[in-house]
């Protein structure tokens, strides 16, 4: 197997004894590794840390593990990450591989099988290179609906006010937005997912996203098209002409 060299490795497991076996095993393998107990430790250590693998548990305290990787997933689509859970079924495994992730190996396992997965998805990454645009991506660069065009690489749109620029946070919501096309969100999915929050929040932060969206893209604000409201519930995204183009 060729080497891939030193890596940074987040494991995000609630479980001490097997986190820090883990630790233990993927250092001994010349690995750079840092626990997250919880899912909003996970995400904020993904985001200060840079890792180049996650090692991920589905059953976390505060936001669960699907959460935390559809949220990664809205910001990093080629970052592997690795599912270690109790949950194995194969309803688990495709709903993981649905929402992006790379490998899935269920509780309990066999080490030995664990460290060559890891070492197989770091090879991959580095053989793939950080340049290789023939990967397949979750979202295309661009996405169209009605007169909307969105380019998410740029951080562009062309709507009913010319061309703006949009912030980061607006980007990641519209890739969740996109990425759920036709189905109800909950402003606590939302706020889960896109803001990785958890516990009593102000769901106004959602409410308030969401109307500068409408200004954006809807021909008449006030009655919005394709950022619809959900009575007590949340909001759904959906149009009629192609999403891509």
């Amino acid at each position: 197997m060729q080497d891939s060299g030193k890596k940074r490795i987040l494991i995000i497991e609630d479980d001490t004894h097997i986190a820090e076996g883990l630790k233990l095993n993927l250092s001994l393998q010349g690995h750079e590794v840092d626990i997250a107990f919880d899912g909003v430790s996970g995400l904020q250590k993904w985001k200060t840390q840079q890792p180049h693998l996650i090692v991920l548990d589905i059953m976390l305290p505060g936001i669960d593990g699907l959460s935390v990787l559809r949220s990664v997933r809205l910001e990093d689509e080629r970052l592997p990450i690795l599912i270690l859970s109790a949950k194995g079924s194969p309803e688990d495994r495709v709903k993981g591989l649905t929402y992006g992730v790379d490998d899935y190996l269920a509780k309990p396992f066999n080490l030995e099988e664990f460290l060559l997965r890891v070492e197989r998805l770091l090879a991959r990454v580095s053989w793939a290179g950080e340049t290789d645009d023939n990967d397949p991506a979750l979202f295309p660069r661009t996405y169209s609906f009605g007169s909307n065009r969105i380019d998410l690489g740029a951080s562009t749109a062309d709507c009913r006010t010319g061309r703006i620029t949009l912030t980061e946070q607006e980007v990641k919501l519209l890739k969740l937005f996109i990425a759920n096309r036709g189905k109800p969100l909950s402003r606590k999915q939302i706020l889960k997912i896109g803001w990785g929050y958890t516990g009593i929040m102000n769901t106004r932060t959602v409410d308030n996203f969401v109307v500068r969206l409408r200004k954006y893209f809807e021909d008449d604000p006030h009655q919005p098209v394709y950022f619809r409201s959900l009575r007590s519930m949340g909001y759904i995204f959906d149009h009629e002409d192609p999403a891509t183009s």
